[in-house]
């Protein structure tokens, strides 16, 4: 079976049209291209801001004039995550898509469902003719995997809709009414490359097999990150007395994804390399053991490496594996208001070295609470700064604060409970959101999240469940529909 094989076909049809265009964050003109040949072909209103948000619309089927204007969002960008030996170009290969039973997944790579299935279900109802619904705007927003950028850029006045239903939730029957703010914060420091002992021997430590995942909806779930697992085994190296030259260090990518892979090559004295290797192994059976249940499939190795030209200075080293180790990660506090909601947390996000002789590390920071949010997005930077690194941290983003009040909560609820015979539940995520920043620009807004069912986000994992997209695509049009008139 076909992705253009299943149910809902319009829907499928544009998600696959989605899938075939690159749109990785920051870099998405083929995407806004495409969105505007869409308009094009389809005889549609529509208008760019200068950030290259795409705003379309759609007039009211007949019979529903008086109903109050919905805006339909979902951003364009997606998270470009690979296995290592895939051989792929997030800027110009289209996304190879796999049917997988009841799952569609991507072949070796993130499958982009977060957001490219709210952009379909956008897509299907402006190309339709035979959907019941008021006025609808279609908001497609870019850059915000990694800042959120176009939804801060929304100017007052863009829209013009009352009601907002985001499209970029990932549980079906689920209605989301909060979610968490979020700041990043970044630790530069900078090395003297010196030459590389000749008396040592090289060796690559590779953490992998790790499944990662998305840095706000999975935090929770006691996943290894393989930055902190890497340095963790750096450290050991260094309470046993076997002195170690770091020549690389290189883990995770982006600031929103739990890290699944890193390494570093290392010299050790040649009396050293048997006892390195056994205390690897002992560390990997340890870890194995940490993680059996959360990531089964972990790997450490250790492997000869060819010996560079220089290496890191020792002191540049201690404060880099110090710092990292220190440094937390995963989830600090639980909701007291809302059970099984992860209040704040912070993920070490990833360890690069770059031009100038400098290792960047990445990490972000979430809360639902604004001052826990500072709290322990200042607590990393404390933790880097008594390292000695140039700290820098990013403007943030508000979360969104529940509102268990809202109208068209009350009619997306009876809408699906009229629909299926059940009770949606009602939920505020820790994963960040744009609406916080839509209520900054347009604070009437009613708003509510919603989506079908996906799984493993932000890695090559990610994949969603077909049935739930025919449901969600269902009470997306018995909401649209049962919205009362102004």
């Amino acid at each position: 079976m076909k992705i253009t094989d299943l149910k809902p076909e319009i829907v499928w049809k544009f998600f696959h049209e989605v899938t075939q265009v690159p749109r990785p964050s920051k870099k998405e003109e083929k995407i806004i291209q495409y969105l505007e040949g869409f308009a094009e072909q389809y005889n549609i209103l529509i208008k760019k801001d200068d950030a290259g948000n795409i705003l379309m619309f759609k007039p009211a089927t007949p019979g529903y004039e008086k109903l109050p204007t919905v805006i339909l969002q979902s951003h364009m960008d997606m998270v470009c995550e690979k296995n290592s030996d895939k051989d792929f170009d997030f800027d110009n290969d289209p996304i190879e898509t796999v049917v997988d039973g009841d799952w569609l997944r991507a072949n070796g790579t993130t499958l982009g469902a977060d957001n490219g299935i709210g952009m379909a279900a956008e897509l299907a109802i402006l190309a339709s003719d035979d959907i019941e619904h008021g006025p609808i705007e279609c908001l497609f927003t870019v850059d915000e995997e990694t800042g959120l950028t176009g939804a801060k850029a929304l100017e007052k006045g863009f829209m013009d809709g009352e009601i907002l239903l985001n499209l970029d939730s990932e549980d079906e029957g689920e209605l989301f009414i909060g979610c968490a703010g979020g700041k990043d914060t970044q630790a530069s420091f900078t090395y003297e490359p010196v030459a590389a002992p000749e008396e040592m021997q090289y060796f690559k430590i590779t953490v992998s097999g790790l499944n990662g995942g998305h840095s706000g909806g999975d935090i929770h779930k006691g996943l290894g990150n393989a930055n902190k697992l890497l340095v963790r085994y750096l450290y050991l190296l260094m309470d046993e007395d076997m002195p170690f030259a770091l020549a690389t260090i290189d883990g995770g990518n982006l600031r929103n994804a739990i890290a699944r892979e890193a390494n570093a090559v290392i010299g050790l004295l040649p009396s050293d390399k048997e006892k390195a290797r056994v205390l690897l192994n002992t560390f990997a059976a340890d870890v194995e053991n940490e993680l059996k249940h959360a990531d089964p499939n972990v790997k450490l190795t250790m492997e000869s490496a060819d010996q560079p030209a220089t290496v890191i200075d020792a002191e540049t080293t201690l404060k880099v594996v110090l710092s990292m180790h220190a440094c937390p990660h995963g989830v600090i506090a639980m909701s007291h208001d809302i059970e099984g909601l992860v209040e704040t947390s912070t993920n070490l996000a990833s360890v690069k070295m770059k031009e100038g002789n400098t290792i960047v590390i990445g990490t972000s920071q979430r809360s639902s609470i604004n001052s826990s949010k500072l709290a322990i997005a200042n607590t990393v930077k404390a933790c880097f700064e008594m390292a000695g690194a140039d700290v820098t941290q990013g403007d943030g983003y508000p979360g969104w604060t529940p509102n268990p009040n809202s109208q068209i909560l009350k009619v997306a609820e009876a809408s699906y409970e009229r629909l299926f015979g059940k009770k949606a539940k009602i939920m505020a995520i820790h994963a960040g959101l744009e609406c916080g920043l839509f209520l900054e620009k347009y604070p009437y807004l009613d708003m509510i999240s919603f989506g079908p069912t996906l799984q493993d986000v932000h890695s090559p994992a990610e994949k969603i469940l077909i049935p739930t997209v025919e449901l969600w695509w269902q009470h997306l049009l018995e909401t649209l529909k049962s919205i009362p008139a102004k």
